[in-house]
């Protein structure tokens, strides 16, 4: 069934698949996490894997999808806001969480986005995931690949202000945490991999396959944000109520 939208709207279905397996994930984290549920599998590389490729394809389609706005610093500040907000009013606390990532990934592209479009795609493209995979380990301590490794100067670990671009001290702790390194990268690779791909060949992602999952799509941010109460407040039910009776 073709769509009566201008949207490309396999972005939209590819983004609201994303988000349900980010809400299945977070259900999963606040059943273990808050409420005891024992999930060895979780804890363990499995679950790793499964948060990484979640957050993977939320950036990466989120710099694809920027040149197709046209007020990269207005949706930017929104994104950046509702991070704030969550910040705000979470109860197990989030420091420099998706979405202010994504909301400050948009305002530096947006301020810097002349420069960025003077850069031929197949080099930014290049450049950006060689600079994500170096960055990778910021949190860790070191920049490199494999066995060649750099460590990074302790002295850049030193407050909530370093956090926010990587470096984080002991002391710090976000239940939902994705600094600019290395993730400012991944998103610039999104980006640059929407001018390769070119308009034309995107012509058939206007074809919508499952329309339920594109409005999950364009309604992301408004969920994201409502996602987690509701979650928390079912799983309460679930646990408590049965004590109750």
């Amino acid at each position: 069934m073709k769509s009566s939208s201008s949207r490309y709207a396999l972005l939209d279905e590819l983004r609201g698949l994303d988000l349900i397996s980010m809400m299945l994930y977070h259900g999963m984290w606040d059943a273990v996490y808050l409420f005891g549920v024992v999930v060895p599998w979780y804890s363990a590389g499995q679950g790793r894997l499964w948060q990484q490729s979640i957050c993977w394809v939320f950036i990466l389609l989120s710099g694809f999808c920027l040149p197709l706005g046209h007020h990269p610093l207005k949706r930017g500040a929104a994104v950046f806001g509702a991070g704030a907000l969550v910040t705000g009013v979470t109860e197990d606390v989030v420091w420099f969480g998706v979405l202010t990532l994504l909301g400050s990934a948009m305002l530096l592209t947006g301020l810097v986005q002349k420069w960025l479009q003077k850069i031929p795609p197949t080099v930014g493209l290049a450049v950006s995931l060689i600079l994500f995979a170096l960055t990778y380990h910021t949190m860790d301590g070191y920049w490199g690949l494999g066995a060649l490794r750099w460590a990074l100067p302790q002295g850049l670990y030193a407050n909530y202000l370093t956090a926010y671009f990587g470096f984080y001290p002991v002391s710090f702790y976000s239940s939902d945490y994705f600094p600019l390194l290395p993730w400012l990268f991944l998103f610039w690779a999104g980006y640059y991999l929407h001018p390769l791909v070119g308009r034309k060949r995107m012509e058939p992602l206007r074809r919508s396959v499952c329309p339920p999952l594109g409005w999950l799509g364009r309604h992301s941010l408004v969920l994201y944000l409502l996602h987690q109460p509701v979650i928390f407040g079912v799983l309460t039910l679930v646990f408590t109520v049965p004590q109750l009776l």
